[in-house]
């Protein structure tokens, strides 16, 4: 029988558990802590590594019994061994290290976004060779060439140099009064509006592959309080519609340009903001007159999640591919060479 590999993922406010066999979801366990986080606008550090202790055997504890499985069923452990928030990579390393350890199975450490890209596979089967990704999240805003997953390590062609896509809409949901993470309440709202506010393209046509909103997240402030200054009524669905349109105008341009200059002709998309429906829709429309095959995980599996990692150590593990040491490290910083 296949090998059942446990994913351990804990790099932001998300405590995920999952199991894959053979290319299979069997569970996909996640507690979060968003609720703790958003009374302070953001994610804390602190709170988060606190919460993914208290969380990590329940949630672990779920996923097993989801998949009606024993703890002496799972064959290997794969977990996020960075980038994220110190503290939490932390937590799940050492408990990845310890059920590795009690179950007598190997250790795979894993990058983050590698795993984000590797989860389409559990939806989509596998990935054609070589393939391109782009990866939007609170924290990376990337674009990667992805020869083989398994054995080849990712290669990354740009990625934000200074606020993430995701960290963007924070932003600026908070500037409008939204709840937190911002993303959600700004797609919803943005179906109410009109993209007519000529908003800047960070970046663009600039000939790199890189990602800039910064820029983007200030003149939306600006234009708010030009406009609250004059004593005028700010159009928030408007401004949300424009401001999404910005940033799915961008980043699939720069996607699509980049499979075209590479010669690839499928795109995966992933990470939390791959769960946005204008960023879906745009990024359909440009693939499909380029040609490109494109690939979106379902929501649930954009955002950060067990099942991810679990996809990658699967694919490890099939691969033949080493394990890791006992004395892994978690790296906030990790390289995608590693």
């Amino acid at each position: 029988m296949s090998p059942v590999v446990l994913g351990i993922e804990t790099s932001c406010d998300e405590t995920g558990v999952g199991i894959v066999r053979d290319g299979v979801l069997l569970a996909d366990a996640i507690a979060s802590s968003v609720d703790q986080h958003a009374r302070y606008g953001g994610v804390v550090p602190e709170v988060a590594a606190r919460a993914h202790l208290e969380a990590m055997v329940p949630t672990l504890d779920r996923a097993l019994a989801d998949a009606r499985l024993r703890p002496a069923d799972v064959d290997a452990v794969a977990v996020t061994a960075g980038p994220g928030l110190a503290g939490a990579l932390l937590v799940g390393v050492a408990a990845a290290k310890a059920y590795a350890l009690a179950l007598g199975v190997p250790l795979y450490g894993v990058h983050h976004l590698e795993a984000h890209v590797a989860v389409d596979t559990l939806e989509h089967g596998p990935l054609p060779r070589p393939a391109m990704a782009l990866l939007v999240s609170g924290g990376h805003s990337s674009l990667l060439a992805v020869p083989d997953l398994a054995r080849e390590p990712v290669v990354s062609l740009g990625a934000t140099v200074d606020d993430a896509a995701g960290e963007a809409f924070d932003k600026v949901a908070r500037l409008l009064g939204l709840p937190f993470p911002g993303g959600p309440p700004i797609d919803r709202l943005a179906r109410e509006g009109a993209a007519t506010i000529p908003f800047p393209r960070g970046k663009a046509g600039d000939g790199t592959y890189d990602f800039s909103f910064s820029g983007l997240k200030t003149a939306v402030a600006r234009w708010v309080e030009a406009r609250r200054a004059a004593g005028e009524p700010v159009p928030v669905a408007d401004v949300a519609a424009s401001f999404q349109e910005a940033v799915a105008d961008v980043l699939t341009a720069k996607a699509v340009t980049a499979c075209r200059e590479r010669g690839i002709d499928t795109l995966v998309v992933g990470g939390g903001v791959a769960a946005n429906s204008r960023l879906r829709a745009l990024a359909a429309a440009r693939c499909e007159a380029a040609g490109i095959t494109l690939r979106v995980p379902r929501p649930g599996l954009c955002t950060d999640n067990g099942a991810m990692v679990a996809a990658l150590g699967g694919l490890r593990v099939a691969a033949g591919a080493p394990a890791s040491e006992l004395d892994l490290a978690a790296s906030s910083s990790l390289p995608l060479s590693a």
